[in-house]
């Protein structure tokens, strides 16, 4: 219908092949929209793509990425391929520019908030293991920003790692103690995580008790609160505000506050809004940075439509089981026994086993049920 042949298509013809486009320019919105969701979504724990096509160019011009396996070589683990995926996502500690209000700037960045998020065959679930930064870990040789090498050391706070040698020696490290190689890496900065939140209008959390910190700017009663991008970077950093002030209890807040947002993105009709998916688009690129493979729009968004279908109730959130550091009482140390069932758990695409987790530190912290 439609050529020469059979004639000038009528006016209800018109009518009709306008409908059928316009359900297909719906189709075509709704994933985009699924995409954007994902990313959001990731840009705390596992980001997704930007499907905003119409700005394609402006938008995959503001990504940054890192080539990890140009550094790394192939001196890794073996690649399983077994329909699972692993990413680490790191919320990076740097204290320049816009971050500069949280702290001083001491003159280099450390990973503030690790976690490897383990995306289970046929990406319907998912576990992320969140790991405290000042885990007493080895450390392998890595390549200083400066070219110089720095030697291996048996014993090293993890977020140091990225202080010394960036994404690619965080992935290092995370891949020497896990025997796991990382499909994926991604990280967001301070800065970038509190527009974020501005853009998405807010989350909203409910507090059991009260969390008051002078240090991360934040100060909420019991109850139910809309937290604005700063509030929430306040809760997902504060150490002081809850429990013994240990990052074991942050650690907690961030696990809650990231089901949150979750649970945020699937409900505040973002996609009926052209300048606020515009806003958020733009943020989110600018935000993120991650490995060279999900280095563009196309790349991203493929990324994103295979976790669409992962709620909070689908994400297994634990703590890597640690306990009192033997040398420093101020760290703490992965527990061996539990940790290597941990890991080799995740390396066989298998649940997290309750006993892998029950005994370590972070377990039970003052934190516990806080937020919700």
């Amino acid at each position: 219908m439609g050529d020469d042949s059979m004639g000038t298509p009528t006016g209800s013809h018109r009518r009709r092949a306008g409908g059928g486009r316009g359900r297909r320019r719906k189709v075509r919105a709704r994933r985009k929209g699924w995409r954007i969701a994902a990313w959001t979504t990731a840009g705390v724990v596992v980001a997704g793509g930007v499907g905003a096509g119409f700005l394609y160019f402006k938008f995959n011009g503001n990504l940054t990425s890192v080539d990890i396996n140009a550094a790394l070589g192939k001196n890794r683990p073996a690649n399983i391929d077994n329909g699972s995926q692993d990413i680490l996502v790191l919320g990076s500690d740097s204290r320049a520019g816009d971050n500069g209000k949280y702290g001083k700037d001491e003159g280099s960045s450390r990973s503030d908030t690790a976690m490897i998020v383990h995306v289970y065959a046929g990406h319907k679930k998912a576990s992320v293991v969140s790991i405290p930064r000042d885990t007493m870990v080895p450390r392998p040789a890595c390549k200083a920003p400066d070219g110089k090498t720095s030697p291996a050391v048996k014993r090293a706070q993890f977020n140091e790692a990225y202080t010394v040698g960036g994404a690619a020696c965080a992935v290092a490290t995370v891949e020497q103690m896990t025997n796991i190689r990382m499909d994926h890496y991604m990280e967001v900065d301070f800065a970038g995580f509190q527009k974020l939140i501005d853009k998405l209008g807010g989350v909203q959390v409910t507090t059991t008790k009260p969390i008051r910190d002078k240090w991360s700017h934040l100060d909420l009663d019991p109850g139910t609160h809309t937290l604005n991008g700063e509030q929430s970077l306040g809760l997902v950093r504060t150490r002081h505000g809850v429990g013994d002030g240990s990052d074991l209890g942050r650690i907690k807040l961030q696990q809650a506050f990231i089901k949150a947002l979750l649970d945020q993105v699937k409900h505040i009709g973002l996609f009926t809004s052209p300048t606020k998916l515009y806003g958020i688009a733009d943020t989110a690129t600018k935000t993120l940075t991650t490995d060279s493979e999900l280095g563009s729009l196309e790349k991203l968004s493929s990324f994103a439509d295979g976790l669409k279908g992962i709620g909070s109730g689908d994400m297994h959130m634990v703590t890597l089981p640690v306990g009192d550091d033997p040398i420093d009482a101020n760290r703490v140390a992965p527990m061996p026994e539990q940790s290597k069932q941990l890991w080799d758990a995740l390396r066989e695409d298998k649940p997290i086993p309750d006993s892998a987790v029950k005994d370590g530190a972070g377990a039970k912290t003052g934190a516990d049920d806080v937020v919700k």
